[in-house]
């Protein structure tokens, strides 16, 4: 058996967590399995598996040669699936990761839409506001919020978040509207906090074109967006939500713009990918498909954050929201 092969074995044999069920799914002999991940074992001397009687479990050096060889295995078949029948279209499994907002409110309601549109991808999307490791998780790419760091991935803009200070009516009754900046410190703030660092972000405002970040009292942290919104709802402060999410609670008068004279300062939303992974058609239909999507709602564009292009439909608790994609499209900055 080669070593292509073996390496083939190796991750069926993890993937389905059996040498048996690994076998049959293959079509080979048991023996023939167990004898190829031996064989790694001795080439690389290295144990790769652990095992009992009942189950087996990745060793540290085996988690990282699995990742390796996942990663080995995924590039030549989007390799071979580029000369492949090309007139069919792209096909095979494309893992995204999105945050999760974007994810459950509006990516997943015009999934119907992608899979019409190309029926022979298979999508895997995880929603989460962690940020992923594209290498290290086998991820093809992945929709972010904010400026970007990671100079080995390839970025393309594809909107502009907006986000919008408010607060729930009865906090205003008991505390009073803000009228400035420095009356925030009399206020009470729900704060969210990063998943990766832990620190909490700050209130932040566009004064004379500079951001000014402002530091407010709270009671109450959390690290996930609809639990941030769930806050504010319930009058634990002032938040800073992206204005998509809380599009209906503001119509609805269930939460309150306040200081609109300084809006808090937009974030980039780019799709992001492995700089190998440019020319996989997959890929690079899923990219344009998001940028066209983007590119037809105006609350996630560049806008005045008040626009009345793009309208949203909820649930009364305002927690379901699908944008009506019929409006004339807006151009989104590069």
């Amino acid at each position: 058996m080669d070593r292509l092969q073996a390496m083939q074995v190796f991750t069926r044999v993890v993937d389905s967590n059996s040498f048996t069920r690994a076998a049959d799914s293959l079509g080979l002999p048991r023996a023939t399995v167990t004898t190829a991940v031996q064989s790694l074992e001795n080439l690389l001397h290295v144990r790769l598996l652990n095992r009992t009687t009942r189950r087996i479990s990745l060793t540290p050096d085996g988690a990282a040669y699995y990742e390796r060889c996942a990663r080995i295995l995924a590039d030549i078949e989007e390799t071979e699936a580029s000369f492949r029948e090309v007139s069919r279209g792209p096909k095979g499994r494309l893992r995204i990761d999105v945050p999760a907002p974007v994810g459950r409110l509006f990516l997943i309601p015009r999934l119907c839409e992608f899979h019409t549109r190309y029926p022979d991808i298979e999508l895997v999307i995880g929603m989460g506001d962690r940020p992923v490791d594209l290498v290290r998780e086998s991820v093809d790419c992945v929709i972010r919020v904010g400026e970007l760091q990671d100079s080995t991935l390839v970025a393309r803009r594809i909107g502009t978040m907006e986000t919008v200070t408010c607060a729930a009516p009865d906090y205003l009754e008991r505390h009073g509207a803000p009228g400035t900046l420095d009356d925030l410190q009399d206020h009470r703030a729900v704060h969210y906090f990063s998943s990766r660092t832990g620190r909490v972000i700050d209130l932040d405002f566009v004064v004379d074109d500079k951001v000014v970040e402002v530091k407010v009292p709270g009671k109450v942290s959390v690290n996930d967006a609809d639990a941030y919104v769930a806050c504010g709802l319930q009058g634990f402060g002032v938040i800073q939500p992206p204005r998509f999410m809380v599009h209906a609670h503001l119509q609805s008068g269930a939460l309150r713009e306040v200081l609109p004279q300084w809006q808090p300062s937009p974030m980039p939303i780019s799709v992001v990918y492995l700089q190998n992974r440019h020319l996989s058609p997959k890929v690079r239909a899923f990219v344009d498909w998001a940028a066209e999507l983007f590119s037809r709602c105006p609350i996630l564009g560049r806008c005045d954050g008040h626009s009345t292009e793009c309208s949203f439909v909820g649930t009364q608790d305002g927690h379901t929201l699908q944008a009506l994609m019929d409006q004339p499209e807006m151009a989104v900055q590069p």
